[in-house]
């Protein structure tokens, strides 16, 4: 035998027995994750499930002067804190992600969720968490629990909306939209304090700021998510000049005002931030309020579960009609609630909620479509196939855009046929149809991809002073959406605050912008691929195939990469493309409604 030969198959042993320890070193390290991963979720679960009951508790039930919700929410905030910013569990985790090559990929995406998630609770900086906690809550209670009130009334935000939606009268339009604002002026000390504290939280872990932590979710910097943004706008822009122009003119008409403002003032629109004019509009044929009014608010929530089990998903648990808080809070009862509509998977298991304010209307039979699509989500990826760490959307505009995407198409002409919400061969204005959607979803784009994007941007990345966040919100709306106040709003104020979402919510608006163009795109692959019907007239009710291909977007939560789950599903990248070819027959009729009148927005942005 030759000696060469010899040293050849002596080489081969070497490689076999070095490859087979390599291989049982990286099972003994994935044996090991595998432990870790399980331990912690088992813990995580419990104290995910403690916050959320005590924050329930603190969002349905808001009694003036009573701490206690406070106090339990405090206490089980700080203790999911102290597991999930445990310097422990940030040692553990950065080391195995050291040796991430070893490791499978869902283990992967599960070790840099514990990361991510420790960086908003870091216990190295645990007095600055705490103090962080104390803040969101004494916030919140403070947004929620505030007393709205008209002429010396009370009124509550569910009035204040009807009178912005429904009243002619411009002086009585100008109270209901002060005392919109009203709630900012108490807001405006916490908000500073809570900028300061979520800045230092995520620093502690390497963070720049608080909107460059929530933006890395997306696994993208700060400029690129802005620079999305900017292109949404961009490409609605056109299309949006033309509406802005033409609602000068209307509503100056609808009120009675002979000179037409430049910028629209912000007591003239249908909404308290401007960000939704559809009321603007009447659609002959189709009285979805007059309608709705004949029917019990229950029967709202009853009809959305009835489209969604139509598609092929499950009827919802009883516990969700059990546990949820869906209606208005009796007027005679001694509590408030949150009046904005949310949807909670409070054990990341079986137990789903709806937080809403029920009332038979167009707004509400919408919504009521939009927040179950946010709890179908969740029991969809509540399976054994995604750990509870990555029950999550794909990513945070995915949620947003499927319950979106179910409101559009709940509001479409045959879909409220089949209902019987209106006669099957009503006949209807097909281009007004186009506007109040435009009025709708177009509108919402400058004001979430622009104004709010831009101010917390401003907030957490420049540390906006004190003194000029009133004066940076409404030179923002007036850029991006060409709407001023009805008269100078000095520092005192802080309208910026009204809105939910700066205080609970931070640093995440631009969900709802990508969401929109998320939609579209979706709502268009299921026009066209699967239903084979026009975009703008469709009836998903009943559909299996639509259900498939909604389940095949929902189940895998947050386990799957969301460019990849997208192009999969779609054909294409993230893009606004569908969006713009829903409403581009609406250009050559908003270009001669406006012939003669004079444009005050730039033509590009």
């Amino acid at each position: 035998m030759k000696p060469y030969y010899l040293l050849f198959v002596f080489s081969l042993l070497m490689l076999s027995c070095s490859t087979t320890t390599t291989k049982t070193e990286d099972n003994t390290l994935a044996l090991e994750v595998q432990q870790y991963l399980d331990t912690y979720t088992n813990q995580y679960v419990k104290l995910y499930y403690d916050l959320s009951l005590a924050q329930w508790e603190t969002n349905t039930h808001i009694v003036e002067g009573d701490t206690t919700n406070a106090y339990r929410t405090q206490v089980a905030s700080e203790a999911f804190a102290n597991f999930t910013g445990s310097k422990e569990n940030i040692e553990k985790t950065r080391k195995y992600l050291e040796q991430k090559e070893k490791l499978t990929p869902i283990q992967v995406k599960q070790l840099e969720t514990i990361l991510y998630q420790a960086a908003n609770n870091p216990q190295t900086v645990a007095e600055v968490v705490s103090k962080r906690i104390k803040a969101e809550t004494q916030q919140t209670e403070k947004l929620f629990g505030f007393n709205y009130t008209l002429d010396g009334k009370p009124i509550t935000p569910n009035g204040i909306d009807e009178i912005l939606r429904e009243e002619k009268n411009i002086t009585k339009r100008l109270a209901a939209w002060q005392a919109s604002k009203e709630v900012g002026k108490n807001l405006k000390a916490g908000l500073v304090d809570l900028r300061g504290l979520r800045n230092q939280t995520v620093q502690a872990l390497g963070y720049k700021d608080y909107f460059t932590y929530q933006v890395s979710e997306y696994n993208m910097t700060v400029p690129e998510m802005m620079e999305m943004n900017k292109k949404l706008i961009s490409d609605i822009w056109p299309l949006y000049r033309e509406l802005h122009t033409y609602a000068r003119y209307e509503l100056a008409n609808k009120y009675g005002i002979k000179e037409v403002p430049e910028m629209l003032p912000a007591h003239w629109l249908p909404n308290r931030w401007g960000q939704d004019w559809s009321a603007m509009i009447d659609v002959e044929g189709i009285n979805l309020d007059e309608a709705l009014a004949k029917k019990e608010a229950e029967w709202l929530v009853k009809q959305a579960e009835r489209f969604y089990i139509s598609l092929g998903f499950d009827s919802l648990p009883a516990s969700f009609y059990e546990k949820s808080s869906l209606y208005p809070a009796p007027v005679e009862a001694n509590y408030k609630k949150n009046n904005h509509a949310s949807a909670w998977h409070m054990d990341l298991q079986q137990d789903v909620r709806s937080l809403m304010s029920v009332i038979p209307n167009a707004d509400w039979y919408e919504t009521t479509h939009h927040e179950l699509g946010h709890v179908y989500y969740y029991m969809s990826y509540t399976n054994s196939e995604v750990p509870p760490l990555l029950r999550g959307g794909a990513n945070r505009a995915f949620h947003e855009a499927v319950g979106s995407m179910m409101g559009l198409a709940a509001m479409q002409k045959p879909f409220l046929a089949n209902l019987g919400l209106i006669e099957p061969n009503t006949k209807t204005d097909e281009t007004k149809e186009l506007l109040k959607e435009a009025l709708n979803y177009i509108v919402f784009i400058p004001f979430s991809a622009g104004v709010m994007t831009e101010f917390e941007h401003d907030l957490y990345v420049n540390n906006l002073p004190p003194d000029q966040f009133n004066k940076r919100w409404w030179e923002l709306s007036q850029k991006y959406q060409g709407m001023v106040p009805p008269a100078e709003r000095g520092e005192e104020y802080t309208d910026a605050a009204s809105k939910t979402h700066i205080n609970d919510d931070a640093a995440q608006y631009y969900d709802y912008a990508l969401s929109f163009a998320l939609l579209f795109q979706l709502h268009d692959h299921v026009a066209t691929t699967i239903l084979k019907q026009n975009p703008k007239a469709t009836n998903y009710y009943g559909n299996k195939e639509v259900g498939n291909f909604l389940k095949k977007i929902l189940t895998p939560g947050a386990s799957r990469n969301w460019r990849e789950l997208l192009k999969e599903s779609t054909g294409k990248e993230l893009n606004a493309e569908a969006m713009l070819n829903y409403f581009q027959p609406l250009m050559p009729y908003l270009k001669e409604a406006n012939k003669g009148r004079k444009y005050t927005l730039p033509e590009k942005i």
